[in-house]
């Protein structure tokens, strides 16, 4: 697929069209990966996405305990100082 090199301001940019925009989830930002034959531009991953899957797979195995439950790694600090 070509596309046009505009200006905008000093710069230069590349539209892209709506299809494209919809069909890899590209929305207010970008990556920009230099390549050496090119630029790969990818949609930013959402902060936190899948996480909701995940945690519910983790129920389904029994494996959602916390790590350090039931720990003696508790420092002097911890006991002493640490308040909620």
């Amino acid at each position: 697929m070509k596309t046009a090199i505009v200006r905008i301001g000093n710069s230069r940019g590349i539209r892209i069209p709506k299809p494209l925009l919809e069909q890899y989830r590209l929305r207010d930002e970008v990556e920009m990966e230099i390549r050496e034959d090119g630029l790969l531009i990818r949609g930013v991953a959402e902060p936190r996405s899948g996480w909701d899957d995940a945690f519910r797979r983790m129920r389904e195995r029994n494996d959602d305990t916390l790590v350090d439950e039931g720990s003696s790694a508790a420092t002097r600090w911890d006991v002493t100082e640490w308040e909620w």
